[in-house]
């Protein structure tokens, strides 16, 4: 049995894109970068990921060209479809190490409720080995994420409890136009709690937001199914994130 890595993207507040980047960066390892990937979805009651899956079954069976692509795909890289399994949140450590059992996996990313009130989300957090913490531009959800990491690193990352190695912030939704010192100062007051912001930054952009569709004939972008498109993934950072990820996790 390999070592498998449990991450998360992991914040306070809805809204930073924990879920989309979740999905991106697991399609991008599992598709691109030939890693054994796996999901737990553990925010309830909504599972947004395994919805996810669910329309992108849904979409390849009522579409000719996407059912095709994925047979390619399948053939091309000898593997299915990284599996996800829909947990309640005091469950989800059993349920990744049994997926990493079953499949053999490298990684298995956790999408985690917005909240700390409840115990077993710090209990699971403190399971992982590694959490990247998304952060927009919107005063609101940066000091919500400083509480929530300097939680992380003062009751667990510091004194060594559990299995955390450490916690990264990310920054999401960033508009290249936005003549702003937030990012700045933010970054000082984040270094200054001894942590650190990851090197990429992740642009705000509608691709993000592009699914299949069972009709439509356009590139895909966020799916569970497939990696990014070649054609939309320039500019948006994420195999730069992904690359930075590993160097950080080092599968």
């Amino acid at each position: 049995m390999k070592e498998t890595k449990f991450i998360a993207f992991s914040t306070q507040k809805g809204g930073a894109g924990k879920t989309t980047l979740t999905v991106l960066t697991a399609s991008y390892l599992h598709y691109v970068k030939g890693l054994s990937v796996g999901v737990v979805d553990c925010d309830f009651p909504q599972f947004s990921i395994m919805d996810m899956r669910k329309r992108d079954f849904e979409n390849i069976k009522g579409n000719e060209q996407l059912c095709k692509q994925a047979f390619d795909q399948c053939k091309r890289l000898n593997k299915k479809s990284y599996p996800i399994k829909d947990s309640r949140i005091e469950d989800a450590i059993a349920a990744g190490k049994e997926m990493a059992e079953d499949y053999d996996l490298d990684v298995v990313f956790f999408d985690l409720p917005g909240t700390l009130n409840n115990p077993e989300v710090l209990r699971v957090v403190s399971q992982m080995d590694y959490v990247f913490c998304p952060i927009i531009a919107d005063k609101v959800v940066i000091e919500s994420s400083l509480v929530f990491a300097k939680l992380v690193n003062e009751t667990l990352i510091i004194p060594g409890k559990g299995r955390i190695k450490g916690l990264h912030f990310v920054w999401n939704m960033v508009d290249g136009r936005e003549k702003t010192r937030l990012y700045e100062v933010y970054d000082k007051i984040i270094a200054e709690l001894g942590m650190d912001v990851l090197e990429t930054v992740i642009p705000n952009s509608m691709r993000f937001r592009k699914e299949g569709d069972s009709e439509e004939q356009r590139p895909l972008f966020r799916s569970t199914v497939f990696p990014p498109d070649k054609t939309l993934i320039r500019g948006s950072n994420i195999r730069e994130l992904t690359d930075e990820i590993l160097g950080i996790i080092k599968v």
